[in-house]
Formats: C-alpha cells, sequence, structure tokens
C-alpha cells in the first residue's frame, strides 16, 4: 500500500507547475460553477432565509421598548439589491457544499490509488456534516450576538443598522464557523497519507490551542466573549477528536507488525 501510494505521489510530483496551475483554475471553475447554480434556489428563498437573518434584529428591538429603535438601515438606492445577491450567495455555498468540498479534495489528493479512493467518500462523508454543524451552531449564536451587541445602544439612543455591513457581519459569522470546523479533517487526512504524524498533532497541543483561541478572536466579527468560547471549544474538541482518530492508522500498522 506505501509503494502504491509513493507512485501514486511519484506521478502527482512530476506533473509541472503549469498542470498544477492549469488543475487549480479548473477545479476552481468548477466549484464557481455548483455555488452559481445553487445561489438560483438562494434567489428563491431570500425572502424567508432573510427574515429569519432579520429576526433577532427585531427582537432586540421589541427588547428596546418605544425609548429607542434597532433597525436594519438600507442606505442605498441599490442596497435591496446588493442584500439580496448577498443571501443568495451565502445560501449557494451552504447548499452546494458537498460539491465544492469534493473539488477541493479532487485537487489536493489527486494521486489516491483506487483501492484508496474511499477515502474520498470518508472525507466527504466527515466534511459536509461538520459544516453544516458550524452552521448551525453559528445559526444557534447569532441571535445571542445581536442581542449582546444592540444591547451596548445607550438608554434612549437608536441603533440603526447598515445593510451592508449587518450582512457582512453575519455572512462572515456564518461561513467562519462553518470552515472552521472542516480544519480537523485535513488534520487526519494529513496523518493518514504519512505527512504529518499524529503524536507530532498531540505534542504541539499547547500551540494548538493558543492558536484555535487566536483564530476564533479574529474570525469571529462580533467582541464579545461568548461568541469566540462557542466557536474555540468546539474547535480544540474537534482538534483532540481528530488526533484520536489520526493515531488509529499508527495503532492498526503497530498491531500488524506485532
Amino acid at each position: 500500500m506505501a509503494s502504491k501510494r509513493a507512485r501514486g505521489a511519484g506521478r502527482d510530483a512530476r506533473m509541472p507547475l503549469s498542470a498544477h496551475l492549469r488543475e487549480f483554475r479548473n477545479r476552481l471553475i468548477l466549484a464557481a460553477l455548483g455555488i452559481a447554480v445553487a445561489s438560483v434556489v438562494g434567489w428563491l428563498l431570500y425572502k424567508p432565509v432573510f427574515d429569519a437573518l432579520q429576526q433577532p434584529v427585531l427582537d432586540a428591538a421589541k427588547e428596546a421598548g418605544a425609548d429607542a429603535m434597532v433597525s436594519i438601515n438600507f442606505a442605498g438606492v441599490v442596497t435591496a439589491l446588493d442584500m439580496q445577491i448577498k443571501v443568495a450567495l451565502f445560501i449557494g455555498v451552504v447548499l452546494s457544499a458537498p460539491w465544492w468540498l469534493y473539488q477541493l479534495w479532487a485537487f489536493i489528493a489527486p494521486g489516491l490509488e483506487r483501492r484508496e479512493k474511499f477515502y474520498t467518500v470518508a472525507f466527504l462523508g466527515t466534511a459536509v456534516p461538520l459544516f453544516a454543524g458550524g452552521i448551525a451552531l453559528a445559526w444557534w449564536v447569532y441571535p445571542r450576538a445581536i442581542a449582546i451587541l444592540t444591547g451596548f445602544t445607550p438608554e434612549g439612543g437608536s441603533n440603526f443598522l447598515d445593510a451592508q455591513m449587518f450582512m457582512t457581519f453575519t455572512l462572515r459569522l456564518f461561513l467562519a464557523f462553518g470552515i472552521a470546523f472542516v480544519f480537523p479533517v485535513f488534520m487526519v487526512f494529513l496523518s493518514w497519507t504519512g505527512i504529518v504524524k499524529a503524536r507530532t498533532w498531540l505534542r504541539g497541543w499547547r500551540w494548538a490551542v493558543l492558536i484555535i483561541f487566536v483564530a476564533a478572536a479574529i474570525l469571529t466579527p462580533t467582541p464579545d466573549v461568548f461568541t469566540m468560547l462557542a466557536m474555540a471549544l468546539p474547535m480544540a474538541g474537534l482538534y483532540f477528536a481528530a488526533v484520536g482518530v489520526a493515531s488509529l492508522k499508527g495503532i492498526r500498522a503497530r498491531r500488524r507488525a506485532a
């Protein structure tokens, strides 16, 4: 098996840089086409999705009472159209996640042998639910983040949320959670292909936890500790789970050798 993987990796290594760039371009185009097709569905789902995203703002307005106002402000003529396009693209990215995740996998793992193609099924079967789980956790965090941030409005003041900034904040929050939850799958892939050993991941767990918390503070668009912990703690748990899964292959190899 190791020799077959080496031959597959050798074929990939002999590919010139221009071939790698063409492969990357082709995979990027295919991923973009998948997102574009799914975005058409997103355009049709704009109204219910936007209503759901706006609901925490409406709840914050009720909480503020008659003395204050919290609302989304469409300042420009084309702002509403731009908002619908962004929401449609966001829905397209979420719905087409299996497709563009597969394109990413097909680019980084082209040298796998035929019998090892089950790694593709395992990758998609793990990465897609993790991405969906990250989106679901962001959906749980989102209304609480809105409530915390609008809660800083002084008594008697009003909070008019710019539509462009509001949507940038929302999309960044959801995509940050989704993409962050997929990273452990790449950890397992790097270990199972022998690029990084599982004990290397485990040896650097202190640095990994530190980097996770710093990344969570940067990726989450809110300044509150609650949102950062909501991302960092599951990521840390997934990191150690990935280390455990990555160790399984080494354990099986030692048993075979014994």
